[in-house]
């Protein structure tokens, strides 16, 4: 069983920084790409960013330049590094995992974390 647990998410002052994490537990034989959501109250939940198997990212515009999606696939954990906080960014965080496969003749599937909270508050 794949099971995806995010941590690093806390109460933190605009302007400043936080990384998040997120490890798969189980076997990855190949995903298309893992990522971050976020999901603010009232709102829907939205892309942040994402990163490819090959290295590819992309992000929300609302966080370009200010938060670095990385991956280790050998630890099978990616992070979100969030520097110069704002208040909009106050959400649940979740990661996800797109189209993961855990074996050769496995069906891909997306998976997702339970969450962390981020705050941005003074």
């Amino acid at each position: 069983q794949v099971q995806l647990v995010e941590s690093g998410g806390e109460l933190v002052q605009p302007g400043g920084s936080l990384r998040l994490s997120c490890v798969v537990s189980g076997n990855i034989f190949s995903f298309n790409a893992m990522g971050w959501y976020r999901q603010a109250p009232g709102k829907q939940r939205e892309l942040v960013s994402s990163i490819t198997s090959s290295g590819r990212t992309n992000y929300a515009d609302s966080v370009k330049g200010r938060f670095t999606i990385s991956s280790d696939n050998a630890k099978k954990t990616w992070y979100l590094q969030m520097n110069s906080l704002k208040p909009e960014d106050t959400a649940v965080y979740y990661c996800n995992a797109d189209g993961l496969r855990t074996s050769l003749f496995s069906d891909k599937r997306d998976y997702w974390g339970k969450g962390t909270q981020v705050t941005v508050s003074s």
